[in-house]
């Protein structure tokens, strides 16, 4: 079995957040889905997410969960093939109601932009020139 990456991300409404990623092009897997949690393919086999409701998440951990518009953890970062990946899947997130912190910054080598999505978990996205 291949290794993979399961974020777990406490959410205020799970059928807005559904919505929102959905926007985003990002898939969910019905059967391990429910009323409490969705399970969210970012990039299938390797990446995923665990959207959570706010009390079920509460019910795993044994701190406070952060209010991600007021403080963050950890950024999440998802590399891109193209600087027009990073402007598209930037441009569906502040249409499916996400906002930008920061305009794009473009270093040659590599563009990056970020957003914000609806709970206030900040996710960058990457684009960098293959290496000779």
């Amino acid at each position: 079995m291949n290794k993979q990456i399961i974020l777990n991300l406490p959410v205020k409404d799970l059928d807005k957040s559904r919505a929102f990623f959905s926007a985003l092009g990002f898939s969910f897997d019905p059967e391990l889905s429910g009323e409490n949690a969705a399970f969210m393919n970012i990039v299938d086999g390797a990446i995923q997410a665990m959207l959570t409701t706010e009390p079920f998440f509460k019910s795993l951990i044994d701190k406070p969960v952060v209010n991600a518009r007021e403080a963050n953890e950890m950024v999440i970062c998802l590399s891109c093939e193209s600087r027009e990946e990073v402007d598209s899947l930037i441009a569906r997130a502040v249409a499916a109601g996400g906002r930008t912190p920061h305009p794009p910054e473009d270093h040659g080598f590599m563009y990056d932009q970020g957003f914000e999505d609806i709970d206030g978990h900040l996710w960058n996205l990457v684009w960098s020139a293959p290496r000779a």
